[in-house]
């Protein structure tokens, strides 16, 4: 068992809170414990959740720099608003989603480390 992206979950956030960091306090203190149970490391969590956290931030409106993209994307498609935006940025959503995600799925497929002294599995407590 792996935990995919947060993908959908997040996104539901992502309404609500705009910081990173505060949604993986929210969420990480029972996603953590929880995939613990099921002999999935923390560090493979917490690179799941960044996975679908990242593929999503480009199409939130609460990230900070979205209106300076607006004015920006309006100064060249006078037309152009948030939706036209939104619409634009979400192919690059899900490819970033795909992408990311499999490259997260090639790494454990291959054994490759995150990073130095992490693993992907830990022994259930118990």
């Amino acid at each position: 068992m792996i935990p995919l992206p947060f993908g959908a979950e997040e996104k539901r956030r992502e309404a609500v809170l705009g910081s990173a960091s505060a949604k993986w306090a929210l969420i990480g203190a029972i996603m953590v414990p929880m995939l613990m149970q099921l002999g999935i490391s923390p560090d493979f969590t917490q690179a799941a959740y960044w996975v679908g956290d990242s593929s999503t931030n480009v199409v939130t409106p609460l990230m900070p720099y979205f209106p300076l993209v607006v004015v920006f994307r309006q100064r060249y498609v006078k037309s152009a608003g948030i939706g036209t935006l939104l619409a634009l940025m979400l192919l690059f959503s899900v490819t970033l989603l795909v992408v990311w995600t499999a490259f997260l799925l090639e790494f454990w497929a291959l054994d490759l480390p995150l990073g130095p002294g992490i693993s992907y599995t830990c022994r259930p407590a118990g």
